[in-house]
């Protein structure tokens, strides 16, 4: 892995979130805090990854209308930023969970991430 590519790993674990003063009781919170911190990093790296091979499987390296609507290479900030306004209907007795009103950007990068919005068990 290029060092651009790791300083930039590094970058979306330090920021851009201001966090206030932090203050841990022993040793053993501050190691949990940072295993959470480094697992959510994982994710958020795996997510970015599995949506830039998918275009580049057929030649593309951008997803339409992914930055002010236009086409962009896939960060995981930007695929995380298109899909925070997806709600979940959680499913009750025979009904199953649902996703009202995706858009056609959220519907195209849940494909990418093979996830299929009609069946969610």
């Amino acid at each position: 892995m290029p060092t651009t590519a790791v300083e930039r790993r590094y970058q979306a674990f330090k920021g851009p979130l201001a966090v206030t003063n932090l203050y841990l009781k022993n040793n053993r919170r501050l190691a949990a805090l940072i295993t959470v911190i480094c697992l959510a990093l994982l994710i958020f790296c795996l997510i970015e990854r599995h949506v830039r091979q998918a275009p580049a499987e057929r030649g593309a390296t951008k997803v339409d209308g992914l930055y002010a609507g236009r086409p962009a290479i896939p960060t995981g900030k930007l695929i995380l930023d298109a899909l925070a306004g997806i709600r979940l209907i959680p499913g009750t007795g025979q009904l199953p969970p649902t996703i009202p009103q995706p858009t056609d950007l959220q519907l195209h990068l849940l494909d990418l991430l093979d996830i299929d919005p009609r069946d969610l068990r």
